[in-house]
């Protein structure tokens, strides 16, 4: 199929509506756009600079899981769920009861995204294991009762109040399985001569066209990327996330992935789509430069606690993986007494390192700032 002359689907008429039934994608791909050949060079080179660093920094995954929670509260926001940074790094009784919905979902993306890429392991890309991540989305949140695990059997839309004022409406749930079918053979068919960063933009543009899911598409179909990434071996770790720049970029993003439908112009969506891997590959790979400098800085300052700075490496270990703690936090996680916790966090206090956030007398919580700045400055 060429990109310049591609049909993205036809629209059907249904019972007082019509539905867009998209063409399949599992098949060779050709375009004659020059820009598209550069604009992937470019995303290429940056993939691979991000991945060099995430084979060399010491202790990848405690920056990793940093991602993660980027990744969680960028791609819930999108959604319309109010976290913030810090709130969504606090544990459950830390937050006020009436934002403890939202917290949940947050939280329920980093539980489905750190599964979804511990099952890569054992399962490749598929549809099976996005509906195992689908299910833990849903868990016990706004969306619980509209079928998690499990493909649509009954008819979506985007935008709008109804079926009678949408601004898209997906195709009928009688073809939804045919298709993701086609999409799960497009990830892994060795037949065709398709880039990868071609493959994966063609893939979000279809997922999110067939909608396959009655709740959490989005979230779903940009956690695919990175799933992809690492399932094929162009990431060694999930370390690039789009929903940063899909929400900076929010009326483009959309309008690219309409433009398609409405016009085939697929073009336009595949050159967004990597400038889009460019840019954040680009800025992934500065954050963990910065983390490397702000990592020997911190380091060097504890070594003036004399005796204590054992402990206070470790505390330093923990806030890597959880810039916001309480005293109880570093009592659990270091197995050390209230009175070393507190003593602990009075001198990261005094070194700069950690700044209490709640102005509260009781319930505190304590921000490593530096390091939280380089994720989400």
């Amino acid at each position: 199929m060429k990109f310049e002359t591609f049909k993205a689907g036809v629209w059907r008429q249904r019972y007082q509506y019509k539905s867009f039934e998209p063409a399949p994608v599992n098949h060779e791909w050709v375009w004659e756009d020059a820009t598209i050949n550069i604009l992937l060079e470019s995303a290429n080179r940056a993939l691979g600079e991000l991945n060099a660093f995430s084979l060399i920094v010491p202790d990848i995954d405690l920056f990793i899981e940093m991602h993660v929670v980027k990744e969680a509260q960028t791609s819930s926001r999108i959604e319309g769920t109010q976290t913030g940074i810090n709130e969504a790094l606090m544990s459950e009784e830390q937050i006020q009861p009436e934002k403890r919905d939202d917290w949940r979902e947050v939280r329920n993306y980093i539980d489905a995204v750190n599964m979804s890429i511990a099952e890569l392991k054992n399962l490749p890309l598929s549809n099976r294991l996005l509906k195992r991540t689908h299910e833990i989305l849903l868990s016990g949140v706004r969306g619980e009762h509209k079928q998690p695990g499990d493909f649509r059997t009954s008819q979506n839309w985007i935008g709008g109040s109804s079926l009678a004022d949408a601004v898209f409406i997906p195709p009928h749930p009688d073809g939804v399985q045919d298709l993701m079918s086609d999409l799960e053979a497009f990830w892994h068919n060795e037949e065709i001569v398709v880039p990868h960063l071609i493959r994966v933009a063609i893939s979000h543009y279809q997922f999110e066209t067939l909608h396959p899911f009655l709740d959490g598409n989005g979230r779903i179909g940009r956690l695919m990327v990175p799933l992809y990434l690492v399932s094929h071996g162009l990431l060694a770790k999930p370390s690039l996330y789009l929903s940063d720049f899909f929400e900076r970029n929010r009326t483009s993003y959309y309008d690219a992935l309409m433009r398609v439908r409405v016009s085939n112009d697929l073009i336009h969506w595949v050159r967004f789509f990597l400038r889009g891997v460019a840019e954040t590959a680009t800025k992934g790979r500065d954050v963990f430069r910065q983390v490397l400098v702000l990592r020997t800085e911190v380091e060097h300052s504890v070594l003036a606690l004399g005796k204590r700075a054992a402990n206070a490496r470790a505390l330093l270990n923990l806030l890597y993986r959880k810039p916001v703690v309480s005293a109880a936090d570093i009592e659990t996680a270091l197995s050390v007494s209230t009175p070393t916790a507190n003593a602990l966090i009075r001198d990261f206090e005094w070194l700069g390192i950690l700044k209490e956030i709640t102005g509260q007398q009781r319930g505190r919580a304590y921000a490593f700032e530096h390091y939280l700045r380089l994720f989400f400055s």
